[in-house]
């Protein structure tokens, strides 16, 4: 995400940018000193899925950085104008080759200080060979004893994993 101290005009005249509380218990935010046009600074969505094949998920080997080597669900952020759901079946079969089908929403999972939201589904194979894509290193089907928990990327990933597993389990 774009550091908010790196950013000094204003997108839409071009005027320079100061930051104001603009109203009593909300953050201060970047306003254009020209044209008075607040500057809110979203979060980015990250669209993720569990993928189940049997009794086994997929993960996947970061090749790119942040945490390079460390093991993820498929996903990605989500592009302007494209849904969520779109973006988990998208990045999932650029990611590791399988055409899916999602099952349900797993979970919702965002951090204070963090500037993503991650989405999981659950979703399942409809077609294609598990691969490695151009971003990822190794692709591979894990039973849930078997999840690499001290090798996961993000804590979105053990957060969703574990949740996961607790839903498996459940009656």
């Amino acid at each position: 995400m774009t550091d908010p101290d790196a950013l000094r005009f204003c997108p839409c005249c071009g005027g320079g940018l100061e930051t104001r509380n603009l109203k009593p218990g909300e953050p201060d935010r970047l306003v254009c000193t020209a044209c008075g046009t607040p500057l809110y600074l979203d979060p980015k969505v990250v669209a993720c899925a569990i993928v189940e094949l049997g009794d086994a998920v997929v993960l996947l080997r970061r090749g790119i950085q942040p945490r390079k080597g460390c093991w993820v669900m498929p996903g990605g952020f989500v592009d302007r104008g494209e849904t969520v759901e779109a973006a988990a079946l998208r990045e999932t079969r650029e990611e590791c080759g399988l055409r899916t089908r999602i099952k349900d929403l797993l979970g919702v999972y965002s951090y204070p200080g963090e500037t993503v939201v991650v989405v999981v589904y659950t979703a399942e194979r409809l077609s294609g060979n598990l691969v490695a894509g151009d971003e990822t290193v190794e692709s591979r089907l894990v039973r849930p004893e078997e999840i690499p928990w001290e090798e996961l990327a993000f804590t979105s990933t053990r957060d969703a994993l574990t949740d996961y597993c607790q839903r498996r389990e459940s009656p």
